[in-house]
């Protein structure tokens, strides 16, 4: 018995021995390795050990490799100006895609992706990698310097560089460059069903920056973002930002110019959010429209500077109801904007009312109106406040040359703009460079135009 009992005790101290030599032997070893415990250990982006828990049995992207290796947990759900971002979702994994990454291509971490997950894109130029995304909850974004996207005669299903399929997507920090496809209509988003948030992205050089469906209920919000150098083809109408008969468009803080032919944002939405943008084509532009409602629909355009070239060959810049309505409810509310009209006989706004129901309402209220162009009452509602006044009146301020000078005996003589459908018409925010907004001291006394 004394020698069983002493066999028993050296087996155990052994047993002992050896799991205190592999616990050792792990933290001192920089390659994962598997432990039904404890998961995986490897090293991380800052050299140090970490334990990566092991899915369960069955799940989707249990297995080692690449793909393990650029997968970790994140530490929250994205956050953007307080409010959740759509895609956000707890334990979904992040997958890093970079030069120097396990995952180097875009089109392999949407292989990867399931929902839920967020993308990393290291800086850098990435080529040929058209995706079609049909997970239906994902955030991608760009981390530090913004990774460029080049098309370079690669499309998905004949429609854009990226095709969101039905998601509840966030895309942030991206650049999205020189989408060409057969029809003519290469996007560097098309976006067909879901609720698509896009922050902080470009869009250069596409025959589409961002092209909808026609499905009613989808929802497109797009933030401090830029839009440009639409490619001269002859005959061909690219715009740069082309919203189908959605249940809304919300676009604020972003940069609008260089169009060509076509518009610079035009909008079939039931509902338009318009606001805080600088729609201002430059001297290398030649646009038709700056902004185009052509179904009416609900139309909020507050705090805007939208700014004509003198290489349009349309002589309006926002137009309503050209084509007639799709929606039962119609309404303009243009208030706080600044619209530039080079043109002797251009017209700052065109609303068809030929063609509209009887009784639309259009408010126009505390705009300035800089140029020579006409701007008139169109229906019925409030029209006040709009001042008139020359280009030479206007001074440089925060590199955006469009702001009355401080001395200006028309600074805070503006009337409330009030209220429509319980929505305050009084701007909080405005433009600033390169894209964004700043927000408004609240009770200062408000100027008419944009530019406060």
């Amino acid at each position: 018995m004394a020698f069983a009992r002493r066999y028993l005790t050296a087996l155990a101290l052994g047993a002992l021995a050896l799991t205190t030599l592999t616990a050792l032997t792990a933290l001192a070893d920089p390659r994962p390795f598997e432990s039904t415990d404890l998961g995986r250990i490897r090293r991380n982006d800052q050299g140090q050990l970490e334990v990566v828990k092991t899915p369960p049995d069955g799940a989707s992207g249990a297995s080692s490799g690449p793909a393990d290796a650029a997968a970790r947990q994140p530490a929250a759900p994205a956050q953007l100006g307080g409010k959740k971002a759509p895609a956000a979702a707890a334990g979904g994994r992040t997958i890093v895609v970079g030069p120097q990454e396990p995952v180097r291509s875009i089109q392999e971490a949407a292989r990867m992706a399931r929902d839920g997950d967020t993308i990393e894109i290291r800086p850098g130029d990435y080529r040929q990698q058209a995706v079609v995304w049909t997970q239906a909850r994902l955030t991608i974004r760009g981390i530090g310097k913004r990774p460029r996207l080049i098309a370079d005669g690669d499309h998905a299903e004949g429609k854009a560089l990226w095709v969101v399929r039905n998601a509840d997507m966030l895309i942030e920090n991206v650049e999205f460059r020189g989408a060409r496809v057969p029809d003519g209509n290469g996007a560097g988003i098309r976006f067909e069903k879901g609720h698509l948030k896009v922050v902080r992205c470009a869009f250069f050089d596409n025959e589409m920056g961002i092209l909808t469906s026609n499905f009613a209920d989808a929802v497109l919000e797009v933030e401090d973002s830029e839009f440009g150098q639409a490619p001269k083809h002859a005959g061909a109408l690219h715009h740069l930002l082309y919203a189908g008969q959605i249940a809304r468009l919300s676009v604020r803080g972003s940069r609008f110019q260089q169009g060509f032919r076509g518009h610079l944002i035009k909008s079939r939405a039931r509902e338009s959010s318009i606001l805080y943008n600088l729609l201002v084509d430059g001297p290398d532009g030649s646009a038709s429209y700056e902004l185009e409602f052509p179904n009416g629909g609900l139309a909020w355009v507050i705090g805007n500077i939208i700014g004509q070239s003198d290489n349009t060959d349309n002589r309006e810049l926002v137009s309503y109801g050209a084509e007639g309505p799709h929606w039962p409810d119609n309404a303009l509310y243009l208030a706080h904007n600044t619209l530039v009209d080079p043109l002797l006989v251009g017209r700052f706004l065109h609303v068809w009312s030929d063609k509209m129901p009887p009784g639309t309402e259009v408010w126009a209220v505390n705009n300035l109106l800089v140029g020579h162009a006409v701007f008139a009452a169109q229906g019925p509602g409030r029209h006040d406040g709009n001042l008139v006044v020359d280009r030479s009146l206007l001074v440089t301020g925060d590199a955006l040359p469009f702001r009355l000078p401080n001395n200006s005996p028309l600074r805070g003589t503006a009337p409330s703009p009030g209220f429509a459908r319980q929505q305050n018409l009084a701007p909080s925010a405005e433009f600033k460079l390169p894209a964004g907004t700043r927000p408004l001291p609240a009770g200062s006394p408000l100027t008419a135009g944009a530019l406060q």
